[in-house]
C-alpha cells in the first residue's frame, strides 16, 4: 500500500511539473505582453530608458527564450523591468509554481564593505565576515553583475533592496557567476584578519530570510552579527510604527518612525500630539526624527507630521529640528522628507535617500497570460518639488555612515552626530542662501561666501558647481536679455570658482550664442574644448563652434 502511494504521489507530482511548464512560444507571447502593455498602457515609464533600448533587450530576450531556463527568462524580465529604474517597476521572485530559493544569510553595506549581516545558527562563523568574493568572483564584480536584475532608483536604492539578490541561486546562475543553477554557494570572507571560504546551502523553496527593516535579529534559528548585550534605539520596538524616547542628558526627544502607518491604538495624529505636548512640557531644546528604515506606506499620513512640526516654534528652527535619513528612507517616506525639506527648518542627517525626489511611484499587478506571474507596474507620479529641483535623491546636510564595528558593537554614529551638531550661523540649503544673496544684489558679499563655503569641509555634502551650473541654466532657458545677461555673470563665476569645468564655459558660450555676441562664444567654446576634447561636453562645444563659422 505504501508503495502504491509512494508511486501516485510521484506520479502526481510530475503530472503538475508539466503543467507547470511553459513552452518556448507561451514564453514568448508573455514577453510580449510585456512589450505592448508598457508601450500602449504605461508609456510614461520611459524616462531614464527609451522605447528604443527597451525593444532591444525584449528582442534580444525574445531571441534567447529558446536556449533559456524558466528561471533565465524571468531573471531577464527582471533586467528589463529594471531599465526603468524605478522602484515600483519590477518582478518578485517569489511567486508559485516559479519561486525561487534563497541561501541562508543577509548581507549588508556598511562604510567599510560588504558584511554578513545574520546567518541561520548553521554557519556561526560566517556571521560578522567580510565578503571578498562569490565563488571566486570579487565582490565588486558580483555586485555590479547583478545590478541590472535591481529595479534600482539610484545607488542607495541597490545598497538596501538590491545587494541581497546575491543569496538566490536562480540569479547567481542566470547572471553566470555560477556556471549551473545549483542549491550550494561559496563564499570568501574576512573575519579577525583571517581570509576563509564558507560554502551555503540553498533553503527549501518558500523559505525566506527572516529580516525586518533590512536586519537579521538574533533568535532560536539565526544569529545576528551586532552584540547582543544591549539594542541601540533606532533598532528597538521595530514591532511598532512608532516610539519616542525623551533624551534628557541632550534635551533632546527622539522619534523612530519606520512605516508611514497608524501605530493599532494611537494615530500617527495622536503620537505626534503626544510628541509635541511632551516637548513645550519639558525643558527639550531639539527634536531627532529617525527615518532611516522608514520604507514608506501611507502618504496621506504624512500632512500630520510635517504639520506638527510647523507649528511649533520652539522645534521649528535651524539647528533645533534634525531628521536622519538613509538608504532605506523610501516611497511615501521620500514624500515625507520632501515635504519637511519644503516646509521646516530642518537638517538631514545620515545618508541619501533611497527614492528619487519626485518618482513613478505605488503600482498595479499586471498578469502574465500564460504563466500567470504578476509583474508590478508603476502608475502614479508623485511630485512634491518643482521639476527643476528633481534629483536622484535627498543628500544629508550632515553626511554620516556607519562601519561595521560601530553597528557590531551598537554605536550610532548617525544619533551622535545629529545629538551634537552646533553650527550656529550653518546654512543646510546652501544654494537657497546664495540665490538670496544674489536677488539682493549683494554681490561682493555673494563672492566671498561662495569662496568660504566651497572650502569649508562642513559644506563638502554640497556639490555647489551643479547647484551654479542649475541656477544658471535657469536663467539661459528663459530666453529673454535680461535673465541671459545674468546668466553670463553666473557661468562667468562658476567658471571662476571652478576653473576646470568645460560646462560652465560650455554654457557660457551658450548664452553669449543667445545674445547674439559671437566673439565671445567662440572665446566661450573654445575654452570648454580645451578641458574635454573627446569627452560630450568638448563635442557639444565644437558643434556649436561650427554653427558660429556658417554665420
Amino acid at each position: 500500500m505504501k508503495k502504491l502511494l509512494s508511486i501516485l504521489t510521484l506520479f502526481i507530482f510530475f503530472q503538475l511539473t508539466a503543467q507547470q511548464t511553459l513552452s518556448t512560444a507561451q514564453w514568448q507571447e508573455d514577453l510580449r505582453f510585456i512589450q505592448n502593455t508598457l508601450h500602449n498602457d504605461y508609456s510614461f515609464l520611459f524616462v531614464k530608458t527609451t522605447k528604443q533600448e527597451f525593444d532591444s533587450e525584449v528582442e534580444s530576450l525574445y531571441d534567447d527564450i529558446p536556449n533559456l531556463e524558466e528561471h533565465q527568462i524571468i531573471v531577464g524580465i527582471s533586467r528589463i523591468l529594471a531599465l526603468f529604474k524605478y522602484g515600483h517597476t519590477y518582478v518578485s521572485f517569489h511567486q508559485k509554481p516559479f519561486e525561487f530559493s534563497q541561501f541562508p544569510f543577509n548581507v549588508y553595506s556598511f562604510k567599510d564593505g560588504i558584511y554578513i549581516q545574520g546567518a541561520h545558527r548553521e554557519y556561526p562563523e560566517a556571521v560578522g565576515a567580510k565578503v571578498i568574493a562569490v565563488e571566486g568572483m570579487p565582490i565588486s564584480e558580483v555586485l555590479r553583475t547583478i545590478e541590472p536584475t535591481v529595479e534600482a532608483e539610484n545607488s542607495q536604492f541597490f545598497e538596501a533592496y538590491g545587494i541581497n539578490n546575491i543569496r538566490y541561486p536562480e540569479i547567481l546562475h542566470a547572471q553566470n557567476i555560477t556556471k549551473t543553477l545549483q542549491n550550494n554557494v561559496t563564499l570568501t570572507l574576512e573575519k579577525n584578519g583571517n581570509v576563509f571560504t564558507q560554502s551555503f546551502t540553498a533553503m527549501t523553496k518558500g523559505e525566506k530570510v527572516p529580516t525586518n527593516r533590512g536586519y537579521v535579529h538574533q533568535n532560536e534559528h539565526w544569529l545576528d552579527a551586532r552584540d547582543q548585550s544591549t539594542t541601540p534605539l533606532y533598532l528597538q520596538d521595530l514591532d511598532k510604527v512608532y516610539f519616542s524616547k525623551y533624551l534628557a542628558k541632550n534635551k533632546a526627544m527622539y522619534v523612530r518612525h519606520s512605516r508611514i502607518a497608524d501605530e493599532a491604538g494611537e494615530s500617527t495624529k495622536e503620537f505626534y500630539a503626544r510628541v509635541f505636548n511632551e516637548i513645550e512640557r519639558s525643558d527639550a531644546e531639539r527634536l531627532i526624527i529617525d527615518l532611516r528604515l522608514n520604507g514608506g506606506g501611507n502618504n496621506y499620513l504624512n500632512k500630520d507630521v510635517v504639520k506638527s512640526i510647523m507649528t511649533s516654534e520652539k522645534i521649528n528652527k535651524i539647528g533645533n529640528l534634525f531628521v536622519i535619513i538613509g538608504k532605506r528612507t523610501y516611497s511615501a517616506c521620500q514624500n515625507l522628507v520632501n515635504e519637511i525639506d519644503n516646509y521646516t527648518n530642518v537638517i538631514f542627517v545620515g545618508e541619501p535617500t533611497a527614492e528619487n525626489v519626485n518618482f513613478w511611484g505605488d503600482n498595479r499587478p499586471v498578469m502574465l497570460p500564460n504563466s500567470g506571474i504578476d509583474i508590478s507596474l508603476s502608475y502614479l507620479w508623485w511630485q512634491d518639488k518643482p521639476a527643476l529641483e528633481n534629483a536622484e535623491w535627498v543628500a544629508p546636510s550632515i553626511p554620516v555612515t556607519m562601519s561595521f564595528d560601530e553597528f557590531a558593537n551598537n554605536q550610532d554614529p548617525v544619533l551622535k552626530a545629529a545629538l551634537t551638531f552646533s553650527e550656529p550661523d550653518f546654512k543646510p540649503k546652501p544654494m537657497d542662501y546664495v540665490v538670496s544673496l544674489y536677488l539682493s544684489g549683494q554681490t561682493q558679499k555673494l563672492g566671498e561666501e561662495l569662496h568660504n563655503m566651497i572650502q569649508d569641509p562642513l559644506y563638502a555634502f554640497f556639490d555647489f558647481e551643479t547647484g551654479l551650473l542649475k541656477l544658471g541654466n535657469i536663467l539661459l532657458q528663459s530666453g529673454r536679455i535680461p535673465q541671459l545677461e545674468a546668466s553670463v555673470q553666473v557661468f562667468s563665476m562658476i567658471s571662476q570658482f571652478f576653473p576646470n569645468s568645460a560646462k560652465a564655459y560650455n554654457y557660457l558660450g551658450e548664452s553669449y550664442m543667445a545674445l547674439q555676441n559671437a566673439p565671445k562664444a567662440k572665446e566661450a567654446f573654445h575654452k570648454a574644448v580645451s578641458l574635454d576634447a573627446n569627452g560630450n561636453v568638448g563635442k557639444a562645444a565644437k558643434k556649436q563652434l561650427l554653427e558660429i563659422d556658417k554665420l
